[in-house]
This record gives C-alpha cells, sequence and structure tokens, in this order.
C-alpha cells in the first residue's frame, strides 16, 4: 500500500461583516473570517493538507481568488473537488487531524457538528476526522481577534 503524508495552513483575517464559517459549519460570532469564497479556513487548511499529499500543488492554484466562478464558493464544494482531484491520481483518504487557532468564540461545541459534515465528504468515518481548536492566549493577530488560523494533517493513501 502506497502511503502519503501533506501538511496545511490556511489564514484569514476575521471581519464583523461576515459570517463565521468552520470545518463547514455556520458558527455564530460577531466576526467572520474574510476571503474570495466563504473563507472557512479549517477546510482550506484540509485541502491543502490533501493537495501536498498528492503533490498537486495547493488550493489557490486550484480555485484562484481571482475567478469570479469561485466568488463566495461553498468550501464543502472546494474539499470535494479536492477529493475528487486525489481520487484521479488513485488516492484515497485515510484521515485528517487538524487544529484551529481562533480567539473566540468557542469551538469545542461545535467539533462533532463539523466532524458529521466533513466525513462524508473526505469518505471517512467520522473517527477518521480529529479537529481541535486552541486560542492563542491573546497574543498576535489571533489574541486581538484580528484573525484565525488552522493547520491540517492528512494521510492518503492507493
Amino acid at each position: 500500500m502506497n502511503f502519503r503524508i501533506g501538511m496545511g495552513y490556511d489564514v484569514h483575517q476575521l471581519s464583523a461583516e461576515r459570517d463565521l464559517w468552520l470545518g463547514g459549519v455556520l458558527i455564530p460570532a460577531e466576526k467572520g473570517c474574510l476571503g474570495h469564497s466563504d473563507a472557512d479556513v479549517l477546510l482550506h487548511a484540509v485541502c491543502d493538507a490533501l493537495l501536498g499529499a498528492a503533490n498537486m500543488r495547493d488550493i489557490g492554484f486550484h480555485f484562484p481568488n481571482t475567478s469570479v466562478e469561485f466568488k463566495g464558493a461553498d468550501s464543502k464544494r472546494l474539499l470535494a473537488e479536492v477529493v475528487r482531484l486525489i481520487g484521479t491520481k488513485g488516492y484515497k483518504v485515510g484521515n485528517v487531524d487538524a487544529t484551529l487557532s481562533l480567539e473566540a468564540p468557542k469551538i469545542n461545541p461545535h467539533i462533532p457538528a463539523m466532524q458529521k459534515v466533513l466525513a462524508p465528504i473526505l469518505g471517512v468515518d467520522e473517527d477518521a476526522v480529529s479537529i481541535k481548536a486552541t486560542t492563542n492566549e491573546k497574543l498576535g493577530y489571533v489574541g486581538r481577534t484580528e484573525g484565525a488560523n488552522a493547520w491540517a494533517v492528512a494521510l492518503i493513501y492507493k
């Protein structure tokens, strides 16, 4: 069996004019991520981890922020396309482990819903979708509630 591991990272500025989409779930919040699509920072990191594992460049290459086609796009659709793309090289998702860094709101209560949304898109059991959340202890742009980060690691296999 051929295994590969990829790592993804994404960052988005926060804005009071945007909804907060994380892990494919709309989270009640005062600020949301600013971006060309729905700016789901967590899903974008997962997309990059999967694409990196398959050596297929990154999310910006496949879904450029200059394209009208992806303006306001649902990141769940982008993730589904990434899973399809890695499938063209014969890969399937083994598991995903992701960490979100955001000062507010609290994310832990929403993690089961995120796992339930993401598992069928990734083609895995919910147990293969690990999502963790942390604050930045009020340090830096995350701590000042100016932005959010996400990291993801993905295992794919043939």
